[in-house]
């Protein structure tokens, strides 16, 4: 039982170590992890406090 949550424990370590590597090398591999830019108009209706 020991063996398997070392086990555990390093595959976790080495995914960390993967997903911490990719997030630092992937825009010099041409990944882009900007978001896309997009302008949204919705119109909004408002009302004054005054309309008791």
């Amino acid at each position: 039982m020991g063996r398997l949550f070392r086990l555990l424990i390093v595959l976790i370590l080495l995914a960390a170590i993967a997903f911490v590597g990719y997030a630092y090398l992937g825009p010099i591999l041409g990944a882009d992890f900007s978001a896309p830019q997009e302008e949204i108009r919705v119109p909004v209706t408002l009302q004054s406090g005054n309309d008791s």
